[in-house]
């Protein structure tokens, strides 16, 4: 994800999730320098509540290959509180590159000697 731009993913959640420490696995193709935000989101009814925020630089690999970058983080976030509807949401904006492409969030898992992103709830 380049310059201004951001993606999401967002899953349905089933039931609510208590305040705690949530385990965040982001590892991306990295094809240019880029500073990521990832926002973790709670969704309802069309408005968004930021639960968590983070911030990572990433530079491509010195020998231009594509495999993936590890990252993973641990995050506080407050309870969602659920009603039917709501989503649980992760969105990425990348923020000083030039290519649309500077991180690609690892959807190849051991393929790309990476895993697939994936968020732990705290129990």
């Amino acid at each position: 994800m380049g310059a201004g731009g951001s993606q999401e993913a967002s899953y349905d959640l089933q039931a609510g999730v208590p305040a705690g420490t949530y385990h965040l696995v982001l590892d991306g193709i990295v094809l240019q320098s880029v500073d990521v935000e990832f926002d973790l989101l709670w969704r309802r009814d069309g408005s968004d509540t930021v639960l968590a925020t983070a911030r990572q630089h990433f530079d491509p690999p010195m020998d231009g290959g594509f495999d993936a970058q590890a990252f993973e983080l641990d995050v506080q976030a407050p309870a969602v509180d659920y009603r039917g509807g709501d989503q649980l949401v992760l969105r990425y904006t990348g923020t000083n590159a030039t290519s649309a492409d500077a991180y690609i969030p690892n959807g190849d898992g051991a393929k790309k000697a990476g895993r697939d992103p994936n968020i732990t709830l705290p129990r």
